[in-house]
């Protein structure tokens, strides 16, 4: 058998070695066809009990969830149900069959082609990547209108059980309901044909710790059913058929692995001190108020960042103050008076919020975005303040800016918060009044003018995805450039040491929220600029609490200096490798 390699976007870290299992791909089988009028009835009935077939199924696997699951995967399945209410997914496919007299499959494809359309005209690439629930849900009723188990057949299952840890899935696309029985089963790894860093997939992959690629391309056709292959997370790359070398190899990295992931657990409850008693800051990112499990079974000290899109997403109307208030205060109050940090509404140029309305921008990313939107729709902004303030009264609430640019758009925001908070004080309703302001540093104009904006804000935070986006000017979802994404070019790294150094000229406290702050390669070289706190995925703070309690900050910052003299990204890395090793 000939060994070859796929290369993809390594989401979830650590190494699998296993036979393949590939799932099918029913999107693929659908046709099209016509129908005489005297069936379309009955198609438009067959539709309507596949949507209440997919609703059982998935309330069904929701309600199997073992207690100790991770909170993702309700949350996650929970999300799939609201999208089966939505009727541009329930009602709106009955309409196609009718009006084009076509088969139901058909009909849902369609639909589902047309909102997808939609959702990459959003710039966001969090948001962008939720398309694919609906590509799931989509396929999960198509799998029920041709006739497909919507689950692993139990001899799949009993496949899985006597080969535990043996199986690779290997999908086009992975669902959250699929992942709950592949928890269950234990496969050894996830990699599927898309998604990126931000998927559902990834997340998931994630929080149950195995190791997971995505963006593979053409995985499912590469590879045949039960053929041996290696997953490495790190590297982001699949194996196939590895020579006896190759496989002894990976055999003793993921040894290695698996020992380290067991000694991580062991500092769960340790202070994260370097070796020279400076306290660093662990906090965690969530999505959704249920995630706060995750956060405090990973033992971060706080939330650093709260997105609160979530709460905007997937609906036609717009969440009201009430709504939003019980969500930040439920997060408030779970926290238990950790600090918990809420980033004010960061959608794209999509004023409607909304799939089905999507407005077009020629460059979403340079567009109404963020406080820019927020900004040009006063009341949304009212209102989002207004439940943020009631839920400081129950928590350490802090309210984050996004994508600020200039200072007179920090002046405008501290506008509208002193209106929402003197309508809160005119109605006796309670709230924090020194309730904390920060901003996102994301935009290169905004990390070379920081110390302005720490001179008028609490704090800041720096967003280190858009940061390297618009400083290297390449969009990092568009594969012909992805390539250049690099969080060590040394522009990068100036902007961000500017920005922490602005920080601690003004003596305000400056976090790092972005994917470069979950990974531990560059862990010391953030330590060694000035760097204290921290904000990632719940996954990854106990390997980098590790990194900083291996850290001396006294030989670390003449290091990163060293590093910040460099104007080769080529060379940094080879330093910062240099800086891991000791």
């Amino acid at each position: 058998m000939t060994s070859f390699s796929i290369h993809g976007v390594g989401v979830s870290s650590g190494i699998a070695i296993g036979h393949a299992h590939l799932l099918s791909n029913a999107l693929l089988e659908v046709v099209h066809y016509q129908l005489p009028k005297h069936l379309i009835d009955d198609e438009v009935k067959r539709f309507s009990n596949a949507i209440t077939t997919v609703k059982q199924d998935l309330a069904q696997i929701k309600g199997s969830l073992r207690k100790n699951a991770p909170a993702e995967l309700a949350a996650f399945i929970g999300t799939h149900l609201l999208m089966l209410e939505d009727k541009s997914l329930s009602e709106v496919p009955k309409n196609i069959i009718r009006n084009e007299q076509c088969n139901a499959e058909w009909a849902i494809k369609l639909q589902m082609d047309d909102i997808v359309d939609q959702f990459e005209q959003i710039e966001d690439s969090y948001l962008r990547e939720r398309k694919q629930d609906v590509i799931q849900v989509v396929e999960r009723i198509i799998k029920v209108l041709l006739g497909h188990q919507a689950q692993l057949s139990t001899e799949q299952q009993n496949s899985a059980l006597h080969q535990e840890r043996k199986l690779i899935l290997v999908a086009h696309d992975v669902s959250p309901a699929d992942a709950i029985q592949f928890k269950q089963h234990q496969f050894a790894a996830f990699i599927t044909d898309v998604g990126g860093a931000t998927s559902h997939t990834a997340i998931l992959a994630r929080s149950l710790n195995i190791p997971s690629i995505v963006a593979l391309q053409r995985a499912r056709d590469l590879i045949n059913d039960g053929e041996l292959i290696i997953v490495d997370g790190d590297l982001g790359v699949v194996i196939v058929n590895p020579s006896k070398e190759i496989l002894d190899e990976y055999k003793l990295k993921q040894e290695q692995w698996e020992l380290e992931q067991q000694k991580l657990q062991r500092i769960k409850t340790t202070k994260a001190l370097t070796i020279d008693g400076t306290a660093i800051e662990l906090m965690a990112n969530i999505e959704l108020p249920e995630d706060v499990a995750a956060v405090k079974a990973s033992g971060a000290t706080g939330i650093g960042l709260y997105r609160t899109e979530f709460l905007f997403m997937n609906r036609h109307d717009m969440p009201n103050e009430e709504e939003q208030f019980e969500a930040y205060k439920s997060v408030a109050e779970a926290m238990k008076g950790a600090p918990v940090t809420i980033r004010t509404l960061d959608l794209g140029a999509d004023k409607q919020m909304n799939a089905d309305t999507v407005v077009n921008s020629p460059n979403p990313a340079l567009g109404l975005r963020a406080i820019r939107l927020c900004l040009s729709e006063p009341q949304i902004f009212h209102t989002q303040l207004r439940a943020l303030l009631r839920a400081s009264h129950y928590g350490k609430i802090k309210i984050l800016i996004p994508m600020l640019c200039m200072l007179s758009e920090l002046r405008q925001t501290k506008v509208f918060l002193e209106r929402a908070k003197a309508s809160l004080r005119k109605e006796n309703i309670p709230f924090d009044e020194n309730v904390e302001l920060g901003g996102m540093i994301e935009i290169p104009a905004a990390a070379i003018n920081a110390e302005a904006f720490a001179d008028e804000l609490d704090f800041l935070s720096i967003g280190t995805n858009d940061l390297i986006q618009y400083t290297l000017a390449i969009d990092r979802t568009d594969d012909a450039v992805a390539h250049l994404y690099n969080p060590m070019h040394p522009s990068v790294l100036k902007l961000i040491s500017m920005t922490i150094k602005a920080g601690a000229k003004q003596g305000k406290a400056v976090s790092v929220c972005g994917e470069m702050a979950g990974d531990a390669k560059l862990t010391k070289l953030l330590l060694g600029m000035g760097l204290r706190q921290f904000s990632m995925h719940p996954s990854h703070v106990l390997s980098i609490k590790q990194q900083v309690l291996h850290s001396q900050l006294s030989e670390l910052s003449g290091q990163a200096r060293k590093v910040l003299g460099l104007t080769d990204s080529d060379k940094i890395e080879l330093v910062v490798n240099k800086i891991n090793l000791n």
